[in-house]
């Protein structure tokens, strides 16, 4: 690392060391990936999703390889708050890196439950995924309505402190009303985009590859939509954003501070390579000082 860079960004009221964080779901809580990667040297990690009690997630097969990417149908497997507490977030501590708790439940009360539970407990940002099923609207997903996306963070501010960042999806007419619905309700940050939904056939056994049928697809072929998407909704709120989507390189995360993120989350990029963030992290460095930049935060968003 330059040591005459100066790579902090403030994000939510939270100083980062530097904008490279982990995305949820790919980087588990860090315990395995520290075999490869030296945590310290990331400004966060982003847990896998934490619910308030033990889930099982989807039967397999729930991953599959696709052009430019892939399809992910987890089901956001995770054995609970309680535990999760007392492993993985003790785990996490003793690193000098900031840490976002990916948040999610069955109904509003279940994410506040959950929060509530990690309200005292370290966590620096909690972040909501609210691509989830609301069992009690049908099974539709609480980021595509305003309402219901509002109703969540409300919900979680009640009873926690700590900054909440919601993690918005594209699967949308328009994420901008979502993001301004989430700010409205006093959420401090954003962080899109989450998966895009897909499919895959085999057709030789004529079914779909996943047992769920559809899935996530994440990984390069959604960079362009998620560029867009960041640069829609900084402009249209006052909320700082985390960038995610695609980034495998120093490259990509600089057109995402560019659309306007604050930080920049990698995310499938680390199943190809375990060291993809420390990667993105030098990519970056070496952008700045072959431009002559000292300060990450003078990459300033396009207009």
């Amino acid at each position: 690392m330059n040591k005459d860079l100066n790579l902090r960004v403030r994000f939510a009221g939270v100083e980062f060391k530097n904008p490279v964080v982990t995305a949820s779901g790919t980087f588990g809580s860090g315990i395995e990936y520290s075999e490869f990667v030296d945590l310290n040297l990331l400004g966060g990690v982003t847990t896998k999703g934490v619910s308030l009690n033990e889930w099982s997630g989807n039967p397999p097969p729930r991953v599959a390889e696709t052009y430019g990417g892939m399809l992910n149908s987890i089901g956001l497997q995770n054995p609970g708050v309680e535990k999760f507490i007392k492993e993985d977030l003790k785990f996490l501590q003793k690193f000098d890196t900031k840490i976002i708790v990916n948040v999610w439940g069955h109904t509003a009360r279940e994410y506040a439950e959950v929060a509530e539970r990690l309200a005292d407990t370290g966590a620096d940002l909690l972040e909501l995924n609210v691509s989830c099923p609301n069992i009690k609207e049908g099974g539709f997903a609480f980021g595509t309505n305003c309402e219901t996306v509002y109703e969540v963070v409300r919900g979680v501010k009640e009873v926690t402190a700590i900054p909440v960042v919601v993690k918005l999806s594209p699967n949308v007419t328009d994420i901008v009303s979502i993001a301004k619905a989430a700010e409205a309700a006093g959420a401090d940050g954003l962080s899109l985009i989450n998966t895009l939904l897909g499919m895959a056939i085999d057709i030789q056994r004529r079914r779909p590859v996943l047992a769920n049928v559809t899935g996530g697809l994440s990984g390069p072929a959604i960079k362009p939509v998620a560029v867009r998407a960041v640069y829609q909704v900084s402009k249209a709120v006052k909320l700082p954003v985390i960038g995610i989507g695609g980034i495998m390189n120093g490259e990509d995360a600089i057109e995402f501070l560019m659309a306007g993120a604050k930080l920049v989350a990698v995310g499938s990029a680390n199943f190809t390579d375990p060291r993809a963030t420390v990667s993105v992290l030098r990519g970056i460095e070496n952008y700045m000082e072959e431009h002559g930049i000292d300060y990450v935060n003078d990459i300033t968003a396009i207009e």
